[in-house]
């Protein structure tokens, strides 16, 4: 399906901040909003916290390569 990305490697912003990593599993949200689990390759900090997995929405990420 076109809003599955499942295994993508992308990058991002996530509240004003780059990250990238690999799409673990998309979903269609209540609304019809594309949303991604990201696993972050490398885990960052982020305010304050170490950070292995976001979720992100489809309007912030870009695809690499």
């Amino acid at each position: 399906m076109a809003w599955d990305r499942a295994g993508e490697a992308v990058a991002g912003t996530y509240l004003g901040l780059t990250v990238s990593g690999v799409i673990l599993e998309s979903r269609v949200k209540y609304g019809g909003a594309v949303q991604h689990t990201l696993r972050l390759d490398p885990p960052q900090t982020l305010f304050g916290s170490l950070r292995t997995v976001l979720l992100m929405d489809e309007r912030d990420l870009f695809k690499t390569q």
